[in-house]
C-alpha cells in the first residue's frame, strides 16, 4: 500500500492491486492554496461536509463515495464510519465529524478527519486496533499538538501521519507540525509526498512519518 499526501486532510491510498482512495479532497480558496486535485480514484472518503474537505467532485473517475457514519463495503473493501464531533462541544460549534476506519493490504488505516476532541473508550473500542493513523494536529479547528498526541497515544497505532496543519500552502490560523512532533521518539522527514507500507515491515513501535505535500 502506497500513501501519498495531497494536502490538508487529503491522502490517496493506492492498494497494491491498483484500488484507489482519497480522503477528504479540498476545494482551493478561503485559505487553502494546494495545487487542484486532478487524481483518478475508486473511492472517496469525506469525514464531513466542509469545502476543504468534500470536493468530490474534483476527483475524476466517478468514485463511490462513502459519507456517513456505519459500516459499507467498496469494492472488497470494509469503511466503518464512527460518529464524532468537529469541536469539544459535542458539535454545537462546527458540527459532525466522521472517523473513517479501513482496511488495504492486511494494512487497517484511520483517518480521524477533523475531529475536535479526544477519544472515550466506547470511540476508542469502536474504532479498534490501527495500524496507521492520519491524525490532524494543526488545533484551533481540530484537536492540537497535545490532544493530538492523547489521541495516538491511546489508539497505539504502528504508523502515525500528522495533517491538517499549517503550511506555506495554508493560510489557517493553525500551528505547523513542529509542535507535534516535539517529544515523538521516532520520526522520520521523508523528502516527498509518498511512503509504502507493508504489513510485514510495521514498526515495532509507533513511528511518525512527515510526509512533504504533493499539490
Amino acid at each position: 500500500m502506497k500513501i501519498k499526501w495531497l494536502g490538508h486532510a487529503s491522502f490517496l491510498i493506492t492498494s497494491d492491486g491498483g484500488v484507489r482512495v482519497i480522503t477528504d479532497p479540498y476545494t482551493r480558496g478561503g485559505g487553502i492554496d494546494y495545487g487542484p486535485i486532478q487524481e483518478t480514484a475508486d473511492i472517496v472518503i469525506v469525514s464531513h461536509k466542509h469545502q476543504d474537505h468534500n470536493n468530490v467532485g474534483a476527483v475524476k473517475g466517478k468514485p463511490a463515495v462513502v459519507d456517513a457514519p456505519g459500516s459499507k463495503n467498496v469494492k472488497g473493501i470494509e469503511f466503518l464510519g464512527v460518529p464524532s464531533y468537529h469541536d469539544g462541544a459535542k458539535g454545537a460549534q462546527r458540527g459532525p465529524n466522521v472517523i473513517f476506519c479501513f482496511t488495504i493490504d492486511g494494512v487497517r488505516v484511520c483517518h480521524l478527519g477533523d475531529l475536535g476532541h479526544e477519544l472515550d473508550a466506547g470511540k476508542l473500542k469502536e474504532i479498534g486496533a490501527v495500524d496507521v493513523l492520519l491524525v490532524p494536529v494543526g488545533g484551533f479547528y481540530t484537536i492540537d499538538a497535545g490532544q493530538a498526541a492523547s489521541v495516538c497515544d491511546a489508539l497505539k497505532p504502528k504508523v502515525v501521519i500528522p495533517m491538517h496543519v499549517k503550511t506555506a500552502k495554508c493560510d489557517y490560523p493553525i500551528t505547523g507540525v513542529e509542535d507535534f512532533l516535539k517529544g515523538r521518539k521516532s520520526v522520520s522527514r521523508v523528502a516527498a509526498s509518498e511512503t509504502e507500507i507493508k504489513k510485514d515491515k510495521l514498526p515495532a513501535e509507533t513511528e511518525t512519518i512527515v510526509l512533504q505535500h504533493a499539490l
